[in-house]
């Protein structure tokens, strides 16, 4: 295999740092006057007819937040506009919170996301450790609304989707939303200890709960994890069967996110001091079985290579389209595990990854990656049309070389 796909040769490295510099270089066109993101297209040039979304902006204050602190120029102004978008048209200055979008004619969508709220608060650490102006009270803003509305202490978990006015609660709960929370929490961790060390201590415990629930839950289903849960957080294995190929909850078991959860629970766990050797490494099992049943079941299964967005509760493929992120997550946490549990196999999975991200998913003639793939690894636009954001893609060209135990913005951070 070519030299440029193995871990931790000089051709995979310059590899991973010329492609993360093209998706920098693809991205820069996102901001609207007001701060915004624009949704962008196959070419990087905004959609401006389609939503502002807040989580889409949040992802790209984070990734030129990233950006400033490795160096890029223009970076830093990026992130900036992003930021302001957070702390302007995108926030409800009378009910509190963020929009989940604004509409091409400024109109509100309604709704606020507990998956949109966690990005905020990945976005604002990510920008207060880069120095981005607004990004500290940023963070504080997000983290107060989010432990008022968001997290359910008792319970360990956060909930879903509120109104507008923060007045009626929606009763489904979802894991993606939760999956999100955690990673929120262990950059808010990372980036709070920077000035204060043991700050962050608080929302890493925070994060351990929901891992706890996620485990239990996968467990039970041969480590494929249900999504979809009712308001007393009972799972409804059935939810959406009539659309399995919903962009945020799509029926059955989306192997992506059991791939993304073994890199989350192998961080907290590599992260939290107060664990015995021992749990740490009952953690690190839990995050193999769930990465191993992730690509048994969708990893070159039906006759092309790729990883199938989701499965049934026996593992047999449902929505055999290629979402770019799921790569992205196999590409990070094949990374991760070998890195911890050293493993051979692990390696020859990110050298796989590497093959079929070269070869498939990346766009050699803008410098991006393609967001949806059929079974045949011809390009689709059903779910997700164009190139929304640069987070998954991104993240990707960093991980494999970052420490294991701390959050992507607090690695770059370190070694500033």
């Amino acid at each position: 295999m070519d030299n440029k796909y193995m871990i931790d040769t000089k051709e995979n490295k310059d590899f991973l740092k010329n492609n993360a510099q093209a998706l920098l270089d693809f991205g820069r066109q996102f901001p609207s006057p007001g701060g915004g993101s624009y949704y962008l297209s196959d070419d990087g040039t905004p959609w401006k007819d389609r939503n502002r979304e807040t989580w889409i902006t949040c992802r790209m204050a984070h990734v030129y937040s990233i950006g400033t602190m490795m160096g890029d120029k223009g970076s830093r102004e990026l992130a900036a506009a992003a930021i302001r978008g957070l702390q302007g048209e995108l926030k409800d200055k009378k009910n509190g919170g963020w929009y989940a979008a604004l509409t091409k004619d400024d109109e509100l969508v309604p709704g606020k996301q507990c998956y949109a709220h966690a990005f905020v608060i990945l976005a604002s650490t990510s920008g207060l450790l880069a120095g981005i102006d607004g990004a500290g009270e940023l963070l504080k803003d997000a983290i107060r609304l989010y432990d008022d509305k968001f997290w359910n202490e008792e319970e360990g978990l956060s909930c879903d989707t509120w109104n507008t006015e923060f007045t009626e609660l929606d009763p489904y709960r979802g894991v993606n939303a939760n999956m999100h929370t955690v990673e929120a929490f262990l950059a808010a961790a990372d980036a709070l200890d920077v000035s204060t060390p043991g700050a962050g201590d608080k929302y890493r415990i925070r994060a351990g709960r929901i891992i706890d629930h996620v485990i239990e839950w996968a467990r039970e289903n041969d480590y494929r994890i249900p999504e979809h849960f009712t308001s007393d957080w009972k799972p409804d294995l059935e939810l959406n069967k009539d659309r399995p190929d919903d962009p945020f909850k799509p029926y059955g078991a989306t192997p992506g996110h059991g791939i993304e959860w073994a890199r989350l629970i192998s961080q907290w766990a590599g992260s939290t001091d107060s664990l015995s050797e021992t749990d740490r490494q009952e953690y690190y099992t839990h995050a193999c079985r769930l990465y191993n049943r992730a690509v048994t079941d969708a990893w070159n299964v039906d006759g092309a290579p790729g990883i199938v967005y989701t499965t049934d509760w026996t593992g047999a493929p449902v929505v055999r389209d290629r979402m770019h992120w799921t790569l992205a997550e196999a590409i990070n946490t094949s990374a991760v595990l070998y890195r911890i549990i050293g493993e051979k196999k692990y390696a020859d999975d990110y050298a796989a990854f590497m093959e079929y991200l070269d070869v498939a998913v990346l766009d050699h003639e803008t410098g991006s990656w393609f967001h949806q793939l059929d079974e045949h690894n011809h390009l689709k636009s059903t779910v997700w049309p164009g190139k929304s954001d640069l987070y998954h893609a991104f993240q990707a060209m960093l991980i494999p070389y970052s420490e294991t135990c701390i959050s992507i913005a607090r690695a770059v951070y370190n070694n500033v």
